[in-house]
């Protein structure tokens, strides 16, 4: 039987190379809790000891003591001979408002939310069921307006993923052709504000949910193209808003499975005009046992886990798209894990 070696460094034994992936949640729940006190935020002017880091979070100096050395031994956070801590460039990360920063989503991917779903992974892969809902007794869309501060904080999560793609989506896909992007599903408005900075002659809409609209109101109202950009609340499952003619879907159609993507696409499809531009951004999985690919794969066990959704290849968006009366033209890769697909009405 041939071996597949898909491991990083076929230099490393395999039990070790077990035992670092094994130890890999360990890790994980060391980031999370550095991410929730604000370390990193605590460092960027100068390096700490851990005495003063503890007085400021009014944690036990030991106990933190252990945990960031244990993250400067992976290279988050740097310890010297005094026993001070400085930022790295994965620490900076941890920031609350820098770019780059990845602070509220490591806070809420680690946080206890995500562990409801994750702690009953075996349900999912025997039943084929949403593991979350399972424990939860509702979906995780209804869990964050049922629980107002997880929901903000998944938002604010969200931001921090769409500020890691936005250079990438905005330098590798032109939208000065377009008059009105609608933004389905946007948010915060983090990916039409930039599309609207970088294209002075375009109009926006944002569409969301009715709650998530008016947290996202105050952000906008703040801003130089606030008279640009148009805010709708309610349900892609029902209706989106027409008078744009491109559709963008960021992450969207990952979280639901092949019905409901269905839905939201066939809206979409109703609302655009004959030459109009649908466009997903998402990750499309390819073959192989490469790294590369790893992490659109482990996020598709995730939206097993969380939603239902699943990441998708290209023949699976092609087929979904036609299935909603699209035609997929091209998937544009970026520097990211992120493509933009762009269909149009068959």
């Amino acid at each position: 039987m041939t071996q597949i070696d898909v491991t990083s460094n076929a230099e490393v034994a395999p039990p070790i190379a077990m035992l670092q992936m094994i130890s890999g949640f360990w890790v994980s729940q060391a980031i999370y809790i550095a991410a929730k006190l604000g370390i990193a935020d605590y460092l960027q002017e100068q390096p700490k000891t851990v005495e003063e880091l503890a007085a400021i979070t009014e944690t036990h100096p030991p106990s933190l003591y252990r945990l960031l050395r244990s993250l400067a031994s992976v290279g988050i956070f740097a310890e010297d001979e005094n026993r001070r801590f400085a930022l790295t460039p994965l620490a900076a990360t941890l920031q609350t408002d820098t770019p780059g920063s990845l602070r509220f989503f490591a806070i809420s991917e680690l946080g206890q939310v995500h562990y409801l779903g994750w702690g009953n992974l075996l349900h999912s892969v025997k039943t084929g069921e949403i593991a979350f809902d399972n424990v939860a007794g509702m979906n995780i869309w209804d869990y964050y307006a049922q629980n107002a501060e997880a929901g903000k904080l998944f938002d604010r999560s969200m931001v921090n993923v769409t500020a890691t793609v936005l250079e990438a989506i905005i330098n590798n896909y032109d939208f000065s052709s377009f008059n009105t992007v609608v933004d389905v599903g946007g948010g915060q408005g983090s990916l039409i504000t930039t599309i609207l900075k970088a294209n002075l002659k375009l109009k926006g809409i944002l569409f969301d949910v009715p709650n998530v609209i008016e947290n996202a109101k105050p952000r906008l109202q703040k801003e130089s193209y606030a008279e640009r950009c148009t805010t709708i609340a309610g349900n892609f499952f029902e209706s989106v808003p027409s008078g744009g003619d491109a559709y963008l879907l960021k992450f969207i159609i990952h979280d639901w499975d092949d019905e409901k993507s269905l839905l939201i696409l066939k809206n979409c499809h109703q609302a655009m005009p004959e030459d109009g531009k649908l466009l997903l951004f998402e990750q499309v999985i390819t073959a192989g046992n490469n790294l590369s690919s790893s992490f659109g794969k482990l996020m598709d066990l995730n939206m097993l886990v969380m939603t239902g959704g699943c990441e998708r290849t290209e023949a699976e968006y092609r087929s979904l798209l036609a299935a909603a009366g699209f035609k997929l033209t091209r998937i544009v890769p970026t520097s990211l894990a992120i493509n933009v697909i762009e269909a149009v009405k068959l």
